[in-house]
């Protein structure tokens, strides 16, 4: 009977222990990187974009230096805004002077659930820039198919390294680069790309503005769990 009694107590205690439920084995951590910009692989991991390709004259690169990889190597996405548009362009477009970085598709998904904010450091020209997240298309905008776009303008300091902490909830639907008015919720755990712009036109107050070139070094991108 004793040994019966150690037998159940043994079997109630090991139960016991596998349905305790430890609330830090559920918390993601404080931080995490989803973008590094430190080698020409990281680089490979984008796409570039622009006016050009609807027939504006806008050019954009996106490099890292020739002094190897590592922490101290930053990505360098540069080029010159333009808003003249080619003559005999096929395209019947209303407006250029932009450009853009966009990472590329994957298979996957990048999980921002239980995180409130998106982190990049970066040193500027003093423009204001765009970052867009990009989510499954799981609530479809008026008369879009593609993924569903989130927006917010992050000032580029001229010449001084700043970390940019955009909340999660500053991040409005947009369709084709404009804040659509519709009641939508962003689904953090199902994030499908990101993108950094920039325009010509627009932006924070104070802020560079008007044709002519950009550049911005980047760092890296994180999610930051907020107190």
């Amino acid at each position: 009977m004793s040994r019966f009694r150690s037998l159940l107590q043994a079997s109630v205690n090991a139960t016991k222990k596998a349905l305790t439920w430890n609330a830090e084995e559920w918390v993601p951590p404080t931080e995490k990187y989803i973008y590094k910009f430190h080698s020409k692989e990281d680089l490979k991991k984008w796409h570039l974009y622009s006016d050009s390709e609807y027939g504006g004259l806008s050019s954009a690169s996106l490099e890292i230096p020739d002094r190897g990889n590592g922490p101290d190597c930053t990505g360098i996405f540069s080029g010159n805004l333009s808003v003249d548009i080619s003559e005999g362009s096929k395209w019947n477009i209303s407006r250029s002077g932009f450009c853009g970085m966009r990472s590329k598709k994957f298979d996957g998904f990048i999980d921002l659930d239980g995180y409130d904010a998106i982190v990049l450091r970066l040193r500027g020209d003093g423009r204001c820039y765009i970052s867009t997240i990009y989510t499954e298309n799981w609530v479809n905008s008026p008369g879009q198919a593609e993924d569903n776009s989130w927006q917010a303008f992050v000032f580029a300091p001229k010449d001084s390294w700043y970390t940019a902490k955009i909340p999660l909830a500053r991040y409005l639907p947009t369709w084709r680069g404009n804040v659509i008015d519709v009641e939508m919720e962003m689904n953090p755990g199902r994030v499908v790309g990101m993108s950094l712009s920039v325009n010509a036109e627009g932006g924070a107050v104070g802020s560079k503005t008007g044709a002519g070139d950009f550049r911005v070094e980047i760092d890296w991108i994180k999610a930051l769990r907020l107190p």
